[in-house]
C-alpha cells in the first residue's frame, strides 16, 4: 500500500448520525462522514487528495504548483493552502474574467498567496501547458496538479480513506449499506471504489454527478474507469473492473455547474435547520438534496443505513447569498 504522503489535515474525520435528519426519513438510519473538518483552510475533502499530491511535488524536486478550476474552486483554495505549508508557489487557472470584489473561495486563494490567472471559458485546465512553460522559461520548477486533483496519486487519499472509514465502523458497530457524495472530477470515486475492493467494505457508492460537462473531451464515467484501471495494476488488486462498473447519478444536474435551484437551496436550509450543518450550494447541497431524493421516493430499501460523505465548501456559500438569503 502507497502511503507517501505531506500531512496537511486533522484524521480521521468524524463519523456521526445525523439524529435529526432521520427523523424526517422513516425506515432509514443516515449518518454523515465529516470531511468538512480537515482543517487546511476551513476544510474539505481535497486535503485528503493533496497529501499525496504535494509529497510527490517535493520528490520531484518541484518548487511551483499549477492547477485549475472554477472561481469558487474549493480544490483551488485548498491546493492554496497547501502550497503555503509546504514552502511552494502557486498559480491557479480560475474560469471566467476577474470580478471587482473577490468573495468565497476566491478570496481565500488570493489570502492564501496564490498567483491568479483568469482564462474565460477554459475553467478545467485546458491552458495549463502553455502556462507551464512560460513558467520553466523563467526558471521554474513545475508540477501541475489537474483539475481536482484527480488522478491515481490523488486519488489515494481516497483509498486511504476507506480503511479510515472501515476503522470507525468497527469500533461503532456500525454497518453502512449506500454512501451518497458528490462527483466531478473523478478522483474520489475512483479512490472509494479501489478502497472498497482494497479493504473489503460492503458499501454501494451513489455519486451523484455535479457537473453534466466532461472533462477535456471525455465523460467523467470515463476519467474514473481510468484512474481505477491505473489503480488495480499499482495496487495489485486481483478485481478486474469494466466502465459498467462505474456508476454516477444524474438526475439532480440538469441546470448546469454552479447553477443554484430551489432543490439546492431545500438540502441546505434542511440540513441547517435540522443539525446545524452547512453544505455548500454546488457540490455538496447537490448531492444532499440528490439523497433525500433517494429516501424519499423509496429508490433505495427501506431499513437501510445511509452515509453522506461531506465534502466540505463552506467558504462558496458566501458568494450565493442573493439567492440564499
Amino acid at each position: 500500500m502507497i502511503d507517501n504522503k505531506f500531512d496537511l489535515g486533522f484524521f480521521p474525520t468524524p463519523l456521526h448520525a445525523l439524529k435529526n435528519v432521520s427523523k424526517k426519513y422513516p425506515g432509514y438510519q443516515i449518518y454523515m462522514k465529516r470531511d468538512d473538518t480537515t482543517g487546511l483552510a476551513s476544510g474539505g475533502n481535497k486535503t485528503r487528495k493533496l497529501e499525496y499530491l504535494i509529497q510527490e511535488a517535493l520528490d520531484a524536486g518541484c518548487d511551483t504548483i499549477i492547477t485549475a478550476g472554477a472561481q469558487q474552486s474549493n480544490h483551488c483554495r485548498q491546493t492554496a493552502a497547501a502550497c503555503s505549508k509546504a514552502g511552494l508557489k502557486c498559480h491557479l487557472l480560475l474560469g471566467g474574467t476577474a470580478p471587482k470584489v473577490y468573495e468565497g473561495n476566491l478570496l481565500l486563494s488570493s489570502i492564501l498567496g496564490a498567483a491568479i490567472h483568469f482564462t474565460g471559458a477554459n475553467r478545467k485546465g485546458e491552458d495549463i501547458e502553455a502556462l507551464k512553460s512560460k513558467l520553466q522559461q523563467e526558471g521554474a520548477k513545475c508540477f501541475v496538479i489537474p483539475y481536482g486533483g484527480s488522478n491515481f496519486t490523488g486519488a489515494l487519499g481516497f483509498v486511504h480513506a476507506v480503511k479510515e472509514l472501515k476503522a470507525q465502523l468497527t469500533a461503532q458497530n456500525l454497518e453502512i449499506d449506500y454512501i451518497f457524495f458528490a462527483s466531478s472530477s473523478g478522483g474520489m470515486q475512483a479512490g472509494l471504489t479501489l478502497g472498497k475492493e482494497l479493504f473489503s467494505l460492503d458499501a454501494t457508492l451513489m455519486p451523484i454527478n455535479i457537473d453534466k460537462d466532461g472533462i477535456q473531451g471525455g465523460s467523467l464515467e470515463e476519467v474514473v474507469f481510468k484512474i481505477v484501471q491505473e489503480g488495480v495494476e499499482k495496487l495489485g488488486l486481483s478485481e478486474a473492473f469494466s466502465l459498467s462498473d462505474i456508476s454516477l447519478y444524474r438526475d439532480y444536474d440538469k441546470e448546469g455547474y454552479g447553477k443554484v435551484t430551489l432543490d439546492e437551496i431545500k438540502a441546505i436550509k434542511e440540513l441547517a435547520t435540522s443539525e446545524g450543518i452547512l453544505v455548500d450550494p454546488v457540490y455538496t447541497g447537490r448531492a444532499f438534496y440528490g439523497m433525500l431524493d433517494f429516501l424519499n421516493e423509496k429508490k433505495i430499501p427501506s431499513n437501510s443505513n445511509v452515509l453522506f460523505w461531506h465534502t466540505g465548501g463552506l467558504p462558496a456559500i458566501f458568494k450565493y447569498a442573493d439567492k440564499l438569503q
